[in-house]
């Protein structure tokens, strides 16, 4: 069993700074937590195995025993309003797609973690203020779905469009939300159910960088945290002029409090700071189509570093302990976002994924040939740590900032 050696601990001088769940974050009316979505969902039933990373249904349509079914609804959350200032200041309609790839991927890679890489039935959810979003966003939008759908393709993915729903509700919407449903069927002894073992290996695939299925650089950033994200790093001058893209009843100084402006370059990065936010969500699925084909069986879980950031996996573990002490170094953005908001690292971990966006839990044997997959892809990925048992569930983070306890 390996045991990484500790990574070099700095403490950062902002630690004293307040950002934390029970401040800032939630004083702009959002939580990384989720704690009120999980309190109102605690009597549902948890489907057929009640541990996987998405609730798995019976398939109802054949009825076939050997089969279930998923239905995973997402979207590209607060990153809209960023993608609407950026539009608006620069007249560059192409962030509108990288909005579209956000609001499937953030679907699709939940479903992975199930062990599901399609066929997947996509289904569409575009509310707008039509006077302020015209229809050359609404095509921008719809386009850049079908081209993400014909990329996977390449791939073997097979991503249909089945339409959706584009309303026009200026006095409920201030701007625009983009989401979708995405639906598909599996074998039910393909299910990755999460049962993470003592001694299993941490494999962490990298969220930023240029895989071979992507265009440009890609920051890392996902499609969370980005109430925390644009009003901490972005300049308060956009406070008059984009009221449409905040929460009126929010306090003044948490309304883009921080001292960049979108066009504004970050010297450790290929793009401008607009960019770096808006980079859209890498996706997975070209990665784990490979790997699940040859590994589905000897997997014992997959955690999907969305809401929660690293800490998402104690959602699915109980008396272990899971210890990240090989992370990789975090991606400029990720620094931009702590150097403008003073937040302190631990919360940082919490809130973004922070440099891997995926984990996948499995005996040390198998990782050297999952992580030759990735690579081949242009993927970054390493064991970036591993579990012990213990008589309840904790998480070290060791990382280039300190070591962290949760």
């Amino acid at each position: 069993m390996v045991r990484l050696s500790k990574s070099c601990v700095l403490l950062s001088n902002s630690s004293a700074c307040i950002m934390n769940s029970d401040s800032k974050y939630n004083l702009r009316g959002v939580s990384s937590s989720k704690e009120d979505v999980h309190s109102a969902i605690i009597g549902l039933d948890k489907g057929l195995f009640p541990n996987a990373f998405c609730k798995i249904y019976p398939d109802y349509f054949s009825g076939e025993p050997d089969y279930c079914s998923i239905v995973h609804a997402d979207g590209a959350g607060s990153k809209s309003s960023l993608a609407y200032l950026y539009w608006k200041e620069t007249g560059d309609l192409s962030v509108w797609k990288g909005i579209a790839q956000d609001a499937i991927v953030m679907n699709t890679d939940d479903l992975i973690c199930a062990g599901s890489t399609g066929p997947f039935l996509f289904s569409s959810i575009i509310n707008r203020n039509k006077h302020l979003i015209p229809a050359e966003v609404l095509s921008e939008i719809i386009s850049g779905s079908a081209e993400f759908m014909q990329q996977m393709k390449e791939y073997g993915i097979e991503i249909h469009y089945m339409g959706g729903e584009t309303a026009d509700l200026g006095d409920v919407v201030k701007t625009i939300t983009v989401d979708s449903t995405i639906s598909c069927r599996m074998r039910r002894d393909h299910v990755v159910a999460n049962n993470i073992q003592p001694d299993d290996v941490i494999i962490g695939f990298s969220s930023s960088g240029k895989a071979e299925y992507e265009k440009t650089y890609n920051s890392g950033i996902g499609s969370n945290g980005f109430t925390a994200a644009r009003h901490d790093v972005l300049n308060h001058e956009y406070f008059s002029k984009y009221p449409e893209t905040f929460d009126s009843t929010t306090a003044e100084d948490l309304i883009y409090s921080g001292s960049k402006k979108v066009s504004d370059i970050f010297a450790e990065a290929p793009l401008n700071t607009g960019k770096l936010l808006l980079s859209p969500t890498r996706t997975y699925l070209p990665v784990m189509k490979t790997i699940l084909k040859k590994f589905y069986d000897c997997i014992h879980g997959i955690i999907h570093c969305s809401g929660g950031g690293q800490k998402k996996v104690m959602h699915y573990v109980d008396k272990l302990h899971i210890i990240k002490n090989n992370l990789f170094t975090a991606p400029p953005v990720f620094k931009l976002i702590q150097q403008e908001s003073g937040a302190p690292w631990k919360e940082m971990f919490t809130v973004f994924n922070m440099g891997h966006r995926l984990e996948i839990y499995t005996e040390e044997k198998n990782a050297a040939a999952i992580i030759y997959i990735a690579n081949n892809l242009g993927v970054d990925a390493r064991i970036i740590g591993y579990c012990i048992a213990d008589d309840k569930k904790k998480l070290t983070i060791e990382s280039e900032f300190g070591t962290f306890e949760y």
